[in-house]
């Protein structure tokens, strides 16, 4: 019979890992907003979104509401990593008719005692924060923000369910006269204990609680009956179980718009309301159940918690001796007596050395006469209940460790976990268990347990002293980037300055100084899809060139290439050297593709500053990307590859058009879709294109037609008109680059420059001890050590959702949207963290955090910017045409739009909101620079013939 009993009791590993599904299968369904409502386990939001540093410091109050008493506390934390924290405290204790009275009577009650355990102290000299533990379950809105869903243990007062319990605290201090008092805290024990258990060096992210609690001995008084008398020993606080554990935020969906981590109190007490641990339930179980105060409901609760497993033991010694095989010759109707066999003893009877001395002195004081035998049989299934407790503890808590670890996308977690309660504190054999089967159930998690210690006083303090630093920080972050963010009143006037210097650009009158030139390209027509022939185009705009081929059927565009190398002798020689060099190349294409005795149009893309003056016609301004070709600055480029060709030999070059990337970008566009007007290049560098009515530009002679301009628009504000936006780190950065006050629009906008800007802020925010708790960084004082392409790394779209343009099918601003899952905070947070470690930076988890709002704030004002540039040139069309609604297609090229996770969605939100009246279809450019050149040639091919 007894081992029959002990198999019972017994759970199998494989059986474990089935329960641990179960509870990360319950786990998900609290996280979701679809079906939180019928969950057991129901995965609270705390609102607590960081764990202690270590540099949290002041005098804090803490209120906790207990079965039987209120304790009210001081506790001071002196910014020592939490080491040492002094504390001083109160007991109130709680009259019965208190409990089930009036709400109003209950919360002044509170307020009293807090009002007489601070009398005598200098307390209104200054403002004291207070955090309430409110042990009852509550529908936290915020952290200082809670409504009573129902009351339990006991209570059951009028008028408080479904009011806010923050709100009806600080009203009854109010009216006690402690306005210097402030509620800014509300909290369960669960999240007090986590919190203990964090130091700077080892922070706690995970926490339980397994039965009773104890408050320390320290100084205090416990007031009974207006009597106060010292508290000799520790005092207990509420029994039951619970944990909690840092979940990444966006995954808790009952709290909107969150991101980085929140604490989330699973209330898996509740676990297997649903039935679905009615395959390990035991009739003694169940007779446990049916004599509760609350049959049916807190199923896992009463197989761990210590409020239930001496009655657990008891039923099973019911059991035995009613089968004759316990305490025969004795009368065991005591047995039958609920709650005659504390937890407490079921702990000291299980003790290896005088556990069976135990077994005996509890069973005689109650009447019973146990033999020998009789107390080793209770020692064996008191050992039984204890361990399932422990094993199905461990179940939960390895469900929480691999939930934690799938989440954040880790190979290997490493955690600690927080652990209160008597069943940790008062058993080797319980805290082995949990150990020990939690690494088996939790491979991938290396865990480290730590008691905690008061976590529902000093916890509540240092859950209080965290929210405060974290305003006050949140405070200082948003001084420092608040200059970065741009309203939209901001936007509509960068929209119209845009407008105006347009204007001036096109009209070139002798007084202006436009800042955007506005070049016309004598580009007059975008490709219809007529096109037809072979052509050839030739890109130069580095080191690397190109020479292509490109076929125009009507199936489509076939393209063949070759890359061919400058070497440095060459780009920094003579002008003959360089175009005698680029000629041969185009000859050994020319032969590798047999196209030797053929004569076809070329294209020129030539990406170096020129002045056009004509299609085939551009005089170079100057040299940049390490060219230095003497005798080519003032020239015709053209008239030189045509000289070059002559020397050469090579009678078959027929240049027609030389263009610049932006434009090549649009015609390239433009052949997939006739309404491809526009060409955008956002990347290394920043400019625009778009076409224009001819009576516009009058720089060029002519009234009838369209021609494509070349803004320039990365010198927008050169002459001043964007001042008023420049910011302090937009000044830094541009004073170190090779051209300080030019070029302004695209240090603004630009992957050239995005980097160096995020770089002056992490600087200031470490000098303001807001990053890296401000330790000192040198290879982040080191000028372009944090490159863009971190920002596109470090953005990865925490919980998904980013929109990256793509072709085929183009993404329509307010129509169809291409989303593309990039990651969770978790792997996107470990990215950040593996690039600071790059710098030589350790960060934590909030550093982290903070690296990445800064890197989302300066590349989402970039995507703002171009917008507002971008809604200029669209609502000009619109007006040109004289069209209520313009449908338009903008071609675009470049890295940050294409690579950043997050830039083309920012673009095309802000600009439906400065353009309203168009829609704009952005459609991503394939080699704008090689095909698009092609394409210019055969429109001007098109547009030659008779």
């Amino acid at each position: 019979q007894v081992q029959r009993a002990l198999l019972a009791l017994a759970i199998l590993l494989e059986m474990l890992q089935v329960v641990k599904g179960r509870m990360l299968q319950a786990m998900h369904k609290g996280l979701s907003r679809q079906t939180h409502a019928q969950a057991n386990v129901r995965m609270v939001p705390t609102y607590i979104c960081s764990t202690p540093d270590g540099t949290e410091k002041g005098d804090f109050l803490v209120v906790e509401l207990c079965q039987s008493h209120v304790r009210t506390l001081w506790v001071t934390l002196l910014g020592d990593g939490n080491q040492s924290p002094q504390v001083s405290y109160k007991i109130f204790n709680l009259p019965q008719d208190i409990m089930q009275g009036k709400g109003e009577a209950l919360f002044d009650f509170i307020a009293q005692c807090l009002r007489h355990f601070l009398e005598g102290t200098n307390s209104l000299e200054r403002r004291l924060p207070l955090g309430f533990v409110f042990p009852f379950s509550c529908r936290q809105m915020a952290l200082d923000k809670a409504e009573l869903i129902s009351w339990s243990k006991g209570f059951s007062c009028s008028d408080v369910e479904g009011k806010d319990v923050v709100q009806l605290l600080q009203a009854a201090i109010n009216k006690q006269e402690l306005n210097h008092v402030d509620v800014v805290a509300l909290m369960n024990d669960t999240v007090g204990t986590m919190m203990t258990c964090s130091t700077s060096e080892q922070p706690c992210e995970v926490a339980l609680v397994l039965g009773e609690q104890w408050a320390p001995c320290v100084p205090g008084w416990w007031v009974l009956g207006g009597l106060r008398w010292c508290s000799p020993s520790p005092l207990p606080a509420d029994k039951g179980t619970n944990s909690c554990f840092m979940a990444e935020a966006q995954q808790v969906e009952m709290v909107e718009n969150s991101s980085g981590r929140m604490c989330a109190s699973t209330e898996w007490g509740c676990f297997g309301d649903d039935g679905s641990l009615s395959d390990i339930l035991t009739s003694y179980d169940q007779n446990v159940d049916q004599e509760s105060s609350n049959p049916g409901v807190k199923r896992f609760e009463k197989l761990v918690g210590s409020l239930y497993l001496g009655d657990i033991v008891r039923h099973v010694l019911i059991a035995l001796a009613t089968e004759k095989a316990l305490f025969i010759g004795s009368n065991v109707a005591v047995l039958r007596t609920k709650g005659v066999l504390k937890t407490q003893q079921v702990l000291e009877i299980i003790d290896n050395v005088k556990g069976t001395y135990e077994a005996r002195k509890a069973l005689e004081a109650l009447g019973l006469q146990p033999s020998e035998r009789d107390c080793g049989r209770v020692q064996q299934i008191c050992r039984a209940v204890v361990s399932r407790a422990a094993a199905l503890c461990a179940a939960g808590l390895a469900a929480i460790l691999s939930h934690m670890c799938q989440s954040r996308q880790l190979e290997q977690l490493v955690v600690s976990v927080g652990v209160d309660g008597e069943l940790y504190h008062s058993n080797v054999r319980f805290r082995d268990i949990l150990q020990n089967v939690t690494g088996l159930l939790a491979p991938e998690s290396v865990v480290t347990l730590l008691p905690s210690v008061d976590g529902t006083g000093r916890g509540a303090a240092i859950v209080t002293a965290v929210a405060l630093r974290l305003v006050a920080q949140r405070r200082k972050v948003d001084q420092v980037l608040a200059p970065l963010l741009l309203s939209h009143g901001d936007l509509e006037r960068v929209q119209a300055l845009m407008r105006r210097e347009m204007e001036l650009g096109l009209n070139q009158e002798p007084n202006a100084s436009p800042s955007v030139r506005m070049l016309p390209t004598y580009v007059c027509g975008t490709p219809d899809g007529t096109e037809r022939g072979e052509f050839l185009a030739l890109d130069l705009g580095g080191t690397n060139f190109r020479v292509l081929v490109v076929r125009l059927t009507q199936h489509g565009i076939h393209m063949a290439s070759e890359i061919y190398v400058t070497p440095i002798a060459v780009t920094q020689g003579t002008g003959e050297v360089l175009f005698d060099h680029i000629v041969r190349c185009i000859m050994d294409f020319q032969l590798k593709q047999n196209l030797m005795g053929q004569v076809l149009p070329l294209g020129f893309t030539f990406s170096f500053p020129c002045q056009q003056l004509g299609l085939d016609k551009a005089v170079l301004l100057s040299w940049t990307k390490g060219f230095s070709a003497s005798g080519c600055v003032g020239q015709d480029v053209v008239q030189l590859l045509r000289e070059a060709a002559q020397r050469q030999q090579h009678w078959g070059l027929k240049v027609v058009a030389v263009v610049n990337d932006t434009v090549g970008t649009m015609m390239a566009c433009g052949y997939e879709d006739p309404k491809c007007e526009i060409g955008l290049i956002v990347g290394t560098g920043t400019n625009a294109c778009y076409m224009e009515e001819m009576q516009n530009v009058g720089t060029v002679e002519g009234e009838q037609g369209r021609m494509c301009i070349n803004m320039e628009w990365g010198a927008f504000g050169d002459n001043g008109c964007l001042n008023d936006i420049l910011t302090d780190f937009d000044r830094l950065v541009d004073e170190k680059t090779v051209n300080p006050g030019k070029q302004r629009f695209e240090k603004l906008i630009s992957g050239m420059y995005l980097g160096e800007v995020v770089r002056h802020i992490l600087l200031v925010l470490v000098e303001k001890q807001l990053l890296f708790r401000g330790k000192p960084c040198p290879k982040l004082q080191t000028r372009n050590s944090f490159p863009t392409k971190f920002l596109s790394t470090i953005e990865i779209a925490p919980g998904g959702g980013a929109c990256r343009v793509m072709p085929p099918p183009a993404c329509v601003m307010g129509m169809l949207m291409v989303p593309l899952v990039w990651g969770s905070d978790g792997l996107a947070l470990l990215q950040v963290r593996a690039i600071l470690q790059d710098l030589d930076l350790q960060a934590s988890f909030e550093d982290s955090m903070l690296v990445q709002e800064v890197c989302q704030t300066v590349s989402l004002r970039a995507a703002q910017l171009c917008a507002a540039g971008l809604a200029a040139v669209v609502e000009k069309m619109r007006e040109n045409q004289g069209l209520a609604q313009l449908a338009i297609t903008v071609g675009v090229d470049g890295t940050l739009f294409k690579l950043h996770p997050y830039f083309s969605q920012h673009l095309q939100q802000t600009l439906q909101d400065l353009a309203p009246n168009c829609i704009v279809t952005f459609r991503q450019s394939e080699d704008g620079s090689g095909k698009g050149a092609a394409l210019v040639a055969a429109v001007a091919c098109r547009g030659a013939e008779p």
